[in-house]
């Protein structure tokens, strides 16, 4: 049986959250699912192995999308189309040395889709100006995480707010 913990702390348009399990990871990635639409756009900052390729999971589950997430490590963009909105996850960590701009990715972030962008200070110049960063930071506990999620832009202050009444105490 897994014991699931969650710690919110609210830091002035910021949210940090303590997950202490994968599982929790995931479900955190269902609840953010619900509140995503077309157009968003979710950058995600960690190490590896920090549990982003993990929260995406959960958000294509919580999309209701059936296929296996893999990360785009080779492919830089994988793209999933069978569920609520399509899924663009990006990792462009083989960007570091310049590319970005000629893969088009405004196109992926003005799409009818949600788009996840891991490592994405390789292509900073590129981002909207509005998405919901999340940083994932490794603790002492190999299970467990401390994301830390800033909002950019009015509707990602919204979702915010929303995920902190939801994990709030």
């Amino acid at each position: 049986m897994f014991v699931t913990a969650f710690y919110l702390i609210n830091l002035v348009n910021k949210m940090k959250i303590t997950l202490t399990s994968s599982d929790a990871t995931i479900n955190f990635g269902k609840s953010v699912a619900d509140l995503v639409s077309a157009g968003d756009v979710l950058v995600l900052d960690g190490d590896l192995g920090a549990g982003k390729t993990t929260f995406t999971k959960g958000l294509a589950a919580g999309l209701g999308i059936k296929t296996v997430i893999k990360s785009p490590t080779f492919t830089i963009i994988r793209e999933y189309q069978d569920g609520r909105l399509p899924l663009y996850h990006m990792d462009v960590y083989r960007l570091e040395n310049g590319g970005g701009a000629d893969l088009g990715l405004e196109e992926y972030f003005d799409s009818d889709g949600v788009s996840v962008v891991e490592w994405a200070q390789f292509v900073a110049d590129e981002l909207p100006a509005k998405y919901l960063a999340i940083k994932f930071e490794r603790t002492d506990n190999d299970d467990t995480r401390i994301l830390s999620l800033e909002p950019h832009g009015a509707h990602f202050e919204q979702i915010v707010t929303q995920l902190e009444q939801q994990y709030g105490q």
